[in-house]
């Protein structure tokens, strides 16, 4: 039979939509089209896929092939269709059988020896096709990457002839079975390393149980960047879909997803030279940017206001959201995109206003200009706003990392905060809808007019309101308190330091 169909899947975002090849021989003088939207690198398999048929020793067949990439109007990448497109030529030329190509789904760019490479976004595919029923078929490199998603069969595949010779029966591939895919989850630095900034700890503690943002605010050297750091060791840990979600991400970005960091929240640090593109995500074929990238993890920006002011207005919709769209002419990509934004700035261009030292020179108006890159929209996005002082020399030399508590300790508190959270609303506190809010963050009326005199005094927005709730119910959370108390309320307005300073001063 001249026509052969074999299954595969693109990519369009963090999807693994189908793509069926169809391959169909007729005569005419030998050629071979590629049609289906098909970009430079899939249309150059068909050089690829005839030096590995004829090294591999089999025919190419003298005809004219046409091969068909369905649906038409969906663009078609890389180089993860020449096994597809390989395995449908030899069906169709019949050397080898049909019958057996419809139970796979084949991915894998050809060497001209007819070894199998590696190829990107495999996570998201196996999961697709662990919905449809098929056997999953990869190259050997990526074999422990598919096998992450339970209930689905996964062959690893080295070389060409091998999965020839599965199809035709005379030699069988064995399902991979992965053997412990979450490995031990370790971390190298520990709270109990810093010195004093029991606040900043205590801040750092409530914004992990509720999965928090926040803003740390001091002069250069306060320990602002080794507490951002220590944050993942105290998270709690990711659950089976946050962890497959996370990796499905990091699967189909640039840089590929590792084996090792399967289950670790990320921790995503750009630098302030970033551009909007290398933060939200982009290119000509989308990829995800960093904020995707620290999906279920953090997200730190040190020296805030360094960065350019349009790239850091492009935050405060996912921070709100959770996800990020990025639209180009032909066509559209959603990126999921929920992380805990962690930021540090300092105080003033020089970074020691208030300092004891008197060393701060800048003048008010170059104050103003400097605290002016953060717009008013986003910090009323963050929910946490503190002050790291500087650290006494009395206090850095009297205490000792013994004496201070280890990250263990702390996220054992934390878990027990987060698991109140989900047995209660079924996610964490920072993201309670409004109607969640009232119900769940319900208060005193004797604390409610306390809240409302800050909110009528700091002039807050309803965002901020909702938002001082919901630090204040995770602050309960982690007292075991039922109800919100005034002590959790008066913690909770505290933390929105920036809100209580005149701008620009």
């Amino acid at each position: 039979m001249p026509l052969a169909t074999t299954f595969s899947r693109g990519e369009s975002g963090i999807d693994a939509p189908e793509v069926i090849i169809e391959v169909h021989l007729s005569n005419g003088l030998p050629a071979l089209n590629i049609v289906g939207l098909a970009e430079t690198a899939v249309k150059e398999s068909k050089d690829r896929v005839r030096g590995a048929l004829l090294n591999s020793h089999f025919e190419f067949p003298m005809r004219r092939i046409t091969i068909n990439l369905a649906p038409a109007d969906l663009p078609k990448e890389g180089g993860r269709f020449d096994l597809p497109i390989a395995l449908g030529i030899l069906a169709a030329s019949g050397q080898i059988p049909i019958e057996p190509l419809t139970r796979y789904e084949l991915y894998g760019e050809l060497a001209l020896s007819g070894e199998l490479r590696p190829v990107r976004g495999i996570l998201p595919a196996a999961l697709r096709a662990r919905a449809s029923g098929r056997t999953l078929v990869v190259p050997k490199e990526n074999v422990k990457e598919a096998a992450l998603v339970k209930g689905l069969e996964v062959l690893g595949v080295e070389h060409l002839l091998e999965i020839c010779a599965h199809c035709t029966g005379n030699a069988s591939l064995t399902p991979h079975q992965l053997q412990h895919p979450r490995p031990p989850v370790t971390f190298v630095e520990d709270l109990a390393e810093i010195r004093g900034q029991h606040l900043a700890k205590r801040a750092l503690e409530v914004a992990a149980a509720g999965g928090h943002s926040l803003l740390m605010s001091g002069p250069p050297g306060t320990g602002k960047t080794m507490l951002a750091k220590r944050l993942p060791g105290i998270l709690p840990p990711m659950t089976e879909q946050e962890a497959q979600e996370t990796a499905a991400i990091h699967s189909i970005s640039d840089s590929g997803f590792k084996m090792e960091n399967w289950g670790q929240r990320p921790f995503r640090a750009p630098h302030h030279t970033a551009s909007a593109a290398a933060l939200v995500g982009g290119g000509s074929q989308p990829r995800p940017g960093e904020i995707s990238l620290a999906h279920n993890g953090v997200l730190f920006l040190d020296e805030l206001p360094e960065f350019d002011r349009r790239v850091l207005e492009v935050l405060r919709e996912p921070i709100e959201s959770g996800q990020i769209t990025i639209s180009r002419a032909a066509r559209q990509a959603e990126f999921p995109a929920r992380f805990q934004l962690i930021a540090a700035m300092n105080p003033c261009p020089c970074g020691y206003l208030g300092h004891s030292s008197g060393r701060c020179r800048c003048t008010p108006d170059q104050i103003r200009r400097y605290r002016g890159k953060l717009s008013g929209p986003l910090l009323d996005r963050i929910d946490m706003h503190i002050e790291v002082p500087p650290l006494p020399l009395s206090q850095l030399n009297r205490e000792t990392p013994e004496k201070s508590e280890t990250s263990a300790r702390v996220r054992r508190r934390i878990e027990a905060a987060r698991q109140r959270q989900i047995e209660r609303s079924g996610v964490a506190n920072a993201r309670l809808g409004n109607r969640e809010v009232e119900k769940v963050c319900a208060l005193q009326p004797t604390d409610r007019h306390v809240l409302e005199q800050a909110i009528e005094r700091l002039g807050l927005s309803a965002r901020a309101y909702h938002r001082i709730l919901k630090v204040a119910r995770t602050i309960a959370d982690l007292d075991g308190a039922e109800q919100i108390g005034t002590a959790h309320l008066s913690e909770a307005i505290n933390y929105r330091r920036l809100d209580r300073q005149t701008p620009g001063i």
